[in-house]
């Protein structure tokens, strides 16, 4: 009998407490509403939050990701003629001239982490058997272009921006969050099972991130954009840096027959040559084939010489 009574009592309680503390959260909210901080200030205040959290996020992945991948600095003896072709693409790119570091990535691939000054160039180990130095000295060039452009600081930035603009609208639907908590947990109280719950939450949670979707979409899709931009651009700039876009064009060919899309660390960063145009704009690299023949025809008319060659990889 004791128990009957205590458990909407102990009911009340709790959504007594979870409908304080909402309605101080919608006093907060309401509070900022109506004296909203002036346009400048609040947006210097979110550019520079999302400037340093970038920054933060950028330094210590680029150490975390090094660290996880047990990347280690390839020996100058072991690729001698790498680290001369290295250094020529240094003299001429203004990426430094990072260390050049190989790891297992389970897939045969390379990525650049960090920027021009403390950046670093990471290879799998495959590479270095099945790619000619030519081809390996176009796969380095495009690297070095995203060191050179900052390209991992930049997508950092994006994504910070995006998820600190998330963070917000979450703080301002906490006091929401916290009322419909109190009514879920209230509710299992009233019927006997503390520990049941009514799914207001896990619903409210399905129309925020729905709403969040549709909000963001535009923005990620731009994202998405731009980073396969990105990889053109470090295409165009490593034929310029190498005066050979024959070479990057066979490396990443060899990649391509190289890799299993199902499997690997990077599998993901690029797609079949089946994809559809749906699928594409949800990745963040191009397909393949349309770098390799942009590099054909990049190649064909710096010099009509190359033609021959440049069909056989067609």
């Amino acid at each position: 009998m004791q128990s009957r009574l205590l458990t909407p009592l102990v009911g009340l309680a709790v959504l007594a407490v979870y409908t304080v503390v909402s309605l101080a959260g919608f006093a907060v909210v309401r509070w900022l509403v109506a004296n909203p901080p002036g346009l400048f200030p609040a947006g210097l205040a979110f550019v520079g939050g999302v400037v340093a959290a970038a920054y933060l996020g950028y330094r210590a992945g680029t150490v975390r990701l090094v660290a996880s991948l047990q990347a280690r600095e390839l020996p100058r003896d072991r690729a001698p003629e790498l680290y001369r072709r290295l250094d020529r693409l240094a003299g001429s790119m203004q990426a430094g001239r990072p260390p050049v570091l190989v790891a297992d990535l389970g897939a045969p691939n390379a990525l650049s982490v960090g920027g021009p000054r403390r950046g670093a160039v990471i290879l799998d180990r495959s590479l270095l058997e099945f790619l000619t130095v030519d081809e390996l000295e176009g796969i380095l060039a495009h690297e070095l272009a995203h060191l050179e452009r900052y390209d991992t600081f930049l997508n950092t930035l994006a994504v910070t921006a995006m998820r600190t603009l998330a963070g917000v609208i979450f703080l301002l639907l906490l006091p929401v969050v916290l009322f419909l908590s109190g009514i879920d947990r209230a509710a299992g109280w009233f019927a006997g099972r503390p520990g049941a719950r009514a799914g207001l939450v896990a619903g409210f949670r399905s129309v925020v991130l729905l709403l969040f979707g549709v909000v963001f979409s535009p923005f990620a899709l731009a994202y998405l954009a731009y980073s396969r931009r990105q990889e053109y651009t470090a295409d165009r700039r490593a034929a310029e840096a190498t005066g050979r876009p024959e070479a990057l064009a066979r490396g990443l060919e060899k990649i391509q027959r190289a890799m299993n899309p199902r499997s690997g660390l990077f599998s993901m960063l690029y797609t079949h040559e089946e994809q559809t145009e749906r699928h594409e704009l949800l990745s963040t690299h191009p397909p393949m084939d349309r770098r390799i023949d942009r590099l054909l025809d990049r190649a064909e008319t710096a010099d009509p010489r190359t033609a021959e060659r440049v069909g056989e990889l067609r």
